[in-house]
């Protein structure tokens, strides 16, 4: 889960795990059914709080619910930003980014759902996993690694495609992956502008290793 600072005294540290224990419950929920009409107080079972701490923290459903997706958008972006550190080339990252993606529908399964039922409306919010993908458009350009003129509408096609790939995962969990990542990711490249037979062997370069 992300994390900040930690919290000074006893008081502040209990209230801070009330929070992120009702963010994880309704984390769970969208990853489950993406259903948003859940009442307060299953929530707050779900999370194992009182009721009425559930007010202490947000003032609605919706803003619960928000916070979770914006909780699942930055543990992704952590993600990327842990396994793909040391990598230079912004094509390179894209790619990277699209097959770390495919592998996270196993192993990151409830984060991978939620970005799922809910990345779509978030492509272009000021969260941290578009202030990452802007970073990494911006510098391809300023590089000229990339030749697309406009960040926000490579943004809309990286985003749209990672998405599409995400849900082809979940929906056709016997296709491979890894290849389907692999192709879609030199797709992309082409389209931002990196030559044909760059962008094939840039979008099959190894992953750098976990942990």
């Amino acid at each position: 889960m992300p994390t900040s600072a930690p919290p000074s005294n006893r008081f502040e540290r209990r209230r801070a795990e009330t929070r992120q224990a009702l963010v994880r419950a309704a984390r769970r929920i969208l990853a489950e059914t993406g259903d948003t009409g859940a009442s307060i107080q299953a929530i707050a079972e779900r999370a194992d709080v009182g009721f009425g701490s559930f007010y202490n923290h947000f003032d609605s459903k919706t803003e619960l619910f928000e916070a979770a997706v914006v909780d699942a958008l930055e543990e992704f972006g952590q993600t990327f930003d842990e396994r793909l550190a040391g990598i230079d080339d912004p094509a390179e990252l894209v790619a990277a980014g699209f097959r770390l993606s495919a592998r996270m529908a196993d192993s990151h399964p409830e984060l991978m759902q939620v970005l799922r039922r809910r990345g779509l409306g978030h492509i272009h919010s000021e969260n941290g996993l578009t202030t990452r993908a802007v970073r990494d458009v911006q510098a391809g350009m300023d590089s000229g690694r990339f030749t697309v003129v406009d960040p926000a509408v490579a943004l809309s096609a990286l985003g749209g495609t990672l998405l599409s790939l995400v849900e082809l995962r979940f929906a056709r969990p016997e296709i491979d992956g890894d290849e389907a990542a692999a192709n879609l990711a030199e797709m992309v490249l082409r389209m931002l502008g990196v030559p044909p037979d760059d962008a094939r062997e840039v979008a099959r370069r190894p992953l750098p290793d976990a942990g």
